[in-house]
C-alpha cells in the first residue's frame, strides 16, 4: 500500500508524511527535496529561473520517475495537481489523501510564503491560488482530512486507522 499526501504549501505534507512513514516503517519520498537535490537549487530559485511552466514540467517528470513504490508515503509539491498525468499516476499507485485546511489556518502555519517555492504565488497571490487549487485537490483526493485542530501525530494515527481501500470523500472546513 502507498499513500500520497496532497494539499497547499504549509499544510503539513512533509511533516505528516515523514511521521506517517516512520510509524508504518514505510519509505518516504518528498518530491520537492528530490527536485532540489537533483538540481542543486532551492525550489524558489528554480521557479524564478525556469518560470512556472518549466518548473511544473520538472515536477511532473520527478513524479513520473518514481520507482519501487511498495509501502511508500509520497509528498508531492502543492502544484502537482496541475498535472493530470502526474496525478493519474499517483492515483494508480497510491491512495491520495488531501490534507485540507482553511486559508486562515494555512497563513497561521507559515510566516513567509515567498521563500517556499510556490508555483503561481507571485502572479496570483495566496488567496487566489488557494481558491484555484482547492477544487483540484478535491478532484484527485480519495480521502480528505481536515487538519485544523489536530496535531501531526493525531493526523498520522488517524490515517493509519483509516481503511485506505475505501474511496470516500469527507468534507473539510467550510469555505
Amino acid at each position: 500500500m502507498n499513500i500520497t499526501l496532497i494539499g497547499m504549501s504549509g499544510v503539513g505534507k512533509t511533516r505528516i508524511g515523514s511521521l506517517l512513514s516512520a510509524k508504518l516503517s514505510y519509505r518516504f519520498i518528498d518530491i520537492d527535496r528530490i527536485i532540489e537535490e537533483n538540481s542543486g537549487k532551492k525550489l524558489q530559485e528554480l521557479i524564478d529561473g525556469l518560470g512556472n511552466e518549466e518548473f511544473l514540467e520538472m515536477e511532473e517528470n520527478a513524479i513520473l520517475n518514481i520507482t519501487d513504490t511498495s509501502n511508500t508515503v509520497i509528498s508531492p509539491g502543492g502544484s502537482a495537481i496541475y498535472s493530470e498525468k502526474a496525478m493519474n499516476f499517483l492515483k494508480s499507485i497510491s491512495t491520495v489523501v488531501f490534507l485540507d485546511a482553511a486559508l486562515t489556518e494555512i497563513k497561521r502555519r507559515n510566516s513567509d510564503f515567498f521563500d517556499r517555492g510556490i508555483v503561481g504565488l507571485k502572479e496570483k497571490g495566496l488567496k487566489r491560488l488557494f481558491e484555484e487549487r482547492i477544487p483540484l485537490y478535491r478532484k484527485y483526493a480519495d480521502i480528505t482530512i481536515n487538519v485544523e485542530g489536530f496535531s501531526d501525530e493525531q493526523i498520522a494515527d488517524g490515517l493509519i486507522k483509516a481503511p485506505a481501500y475505501i474511496k470516500t470523500q469527507t468534507t473539510g472546513s467550510d469555505r
